[in-house]
């Protein structure tokens, strides 16, 4: 999936560049990479309101090329998906200053929708679900309900074009309002940072 990375050089400048008139809002986004209506997108965001930068799946409404004796921007006006919307009211809300900037995370998180199984370390029985999202550092565990806070799990993902799982330990550390189960991978050894690193690169080549 292309990821087009937007950097706000000022708060003011992602809500003069906001689009509220979609119906799950988006934003236009400066780029003279030409993309076509309906295609699907990862934005990399950054605003200095922000404590990371940000990726947030959205979809292409239509994109334009620059027109410089006009002083028009090429760009692009995407829509955020409608998964995005917690992820939505994180940016609008920190960037207005509505929320306050959670703590800076080591690593950016990849938006995903990708199969996993799991089970708490108290149980032998694997349920299946989704991550939304993921990096080197943790995920987003998708629960019926959300997992007790320092609840460990393992997790069995299988990478793009590989045949056995990969297992992963984690820990719960926070919750969303959707019931998604926030998690932080805990490494066993050392071969285990590696292995979730390549797992994470062959994604986002995906």
């Amino acid at each position: 999936m292309e990821i087009i990375r937007v950097r706000f050089r000022s708060n003011g400048e992602f809500e003069e560049n906001y689009q509220h008139d979609l119906a799950l809002g988006g934003l236009f986004c400066p780029t003279t990479t030409k993309l076509e209506t309906g295609q699907h997108v990862i934005l990399e965001l950054s605003a200095p309101a922000l404590p990371n930068k940000v990726l947030v799946r959205a979809t292409v409404k239509s994109w334009r090329p620059a027109l410089p004796r006009l002083r028009v921007r090429a760009g692009a006006i995407v829509e955020f998906d409608v998964e995005e919307t917690d992820k939505r009211d994180f940016l609008v809300e920190t960037i207005s200053g509505d929320r306050e900037a959670s703590f800076k995370r080591r690593h950016t998180r990849l938006p995903v929708e990708v199969p996993v199984r799991y089970r708490t370390t108290e149980s032998a029985d694997f349920l299946s679900t989704l991550l939304s999202e993921i990096s080197i550092g943790g995920a987003m565990l998708h629960t019926p309900r959300p997992l007790p806070i320092d609840t460990e799990v393992i997790l069995e993902v299988t990478p793009p074009g590989a045949v056995s799982p990969l297992s992963i330990s984690a820990q719960v550390t926070y919750h969303l309002p959707n019931g998604g189960s926030g998690l932080k991978f805990i490494y066993r050894d050392g071969g285990g940072s590696r292995r979730l690193r390549e797992f994470v690169r062959r994604l986002r080549q995906a």
